[in-house]
């Protein structure tokens, strides 16, 4: 079996968008950088806010059908 050591480097690429995964990976706060990853998007936090009113509708919808039972 090959030694992880000599594995090629690959030549000089520096991959730097998976750089601050790998380093999320390590130190385990991957969740708390997607979670900063999906804000930063202008869509992503779009998509959390329609979940939440969605969410909030569905519980408020709920909340109403059950009072009137």
């Amino acid at each position: 079996m090959s030694d992880p050591d000599n594995t090629p480097t690959g030549g000089k690429q520096d991959w730097e968008g998976f750089r601050e995964v790998d380093r999320a990976i390590a130190e385990n706060r991957l969740t708390s950088y997607t979670w900063k990853k999906i804000w930063a998007d202008p869509w992503e936090r779009r998509g959390i806010y329609l979940f939440a009113v969605l969410f909030l509708a569905f519980v408020v919808y709920v909340i109403i059908y059950d009072g009137l039972i």
